[in-house]
């Protein structure tokens, strides 16, 4: 007799289990709006060293400060001159009058911070360094925010630029009266001179009236101004003597 097949009993399959597809976990505002602040920051410092970069070597074009009086007066007086064709007394006029300790420190002069901290107000620490920072990177002002982003940027541009550098964007961007910016404007508009023809005199005049371009003048000084430009004239001839102008000079 043949043998009746028999058919093979179906395997039995097991119930596949499906990968679990995480869910994107949605943002809440809070953390949307870290993220927009941390992109934020992200540009910003990553945009600020690219500047600071790019500027070691293209002189910058405008400032906020100089955008802001153009705007307001309409136009200014302002061109940029290197390092090279400046009075030597010039720099060291300014250093003599606004940071004696320029070739000393690393952007910050500690012992004149602590100094301004005991006397209030009455005093500015500012080193040139930082006053460069403001007036390239920033805008005018006592804002906490302002101070606080000098602070970051100031390190940055110790490290990358050197003093020559730091001395010759100040010289050329600072406001040395109404509308007037940098040495080359400043010696014309006083003297009628170039900033390569500054005498020791005519460039403490100019460094006198720097904290206060606006209301104090060189061409016709006040009794304060010519007293400050007399103490200038020796802070400069100090500050050559005894070494601390050599960062700036050849």
């Amino acid at each position: 007799m043949a043998k009746r097949k028999t058919k093979a009993k179906p395997k039995s399959r097991r119930p596949t289990r499906r990968r679990a597809v995480p869910v994107r976990e949605r943002r809440g505002p809070l953390r949307w709006l870290g993220f927009i602040v941390l992109r934020s920051t992200t540009i910003l410092i990553l945009g600020t060293l690219a500047l600071i970069i790019l500027y070691t070597v293209v002189n910058p074009p405008i400032t906020h400060t100089i955008w802001a009086e153009k705007r307001r007066l309409g136009d200014v007086d302002r061109q940029w001159v290197a390092l090279e064709e400046i009075a030597p007394v010039m720099a060291r006029s300014v250093v003599a009058a606004e940071d004696a300790k320029f070739c000393l420190h690393w952007g910050f002069d500690v012992d004149a911070i602590r100094a301004a901290m005991e006397n209030g107000a009455n005093r500015g620490a500012s080193t040139i360094t930082q006053q460069t920072v403001k007036n390239v990177f920033l805008w005018q002002g006592r804002s906490w925010i302002r101070k606080l982003l000098e602070a970051a940027i100031t390190p940055a541009v110790e490290a990358i630029w050197s003093k020559r550098r730091i001395i010759e964007v100040y010289l050329n961007v600072a406001e040395m009266g109404e509308g007037v910016f940098g040495v080359e404007a400043a010696a014309r508009s006083a003297f009628g001179v170039g900033p390569d023809a500054l005498s020791g005199r005519q460039a403490a005049l100019l460094a006198a009236i720097l904290p206060a371009p606006k209301s104090r003048s060189a061409s016709k000084p006040s009794t304060r101004v010519s007293q400050r430009a007399a103490a200038i004239m020796d802070g400069a001839a100090t500050i050559q003597a005894d070494g601390r102008a050599s960062c700036f000079e050849d």
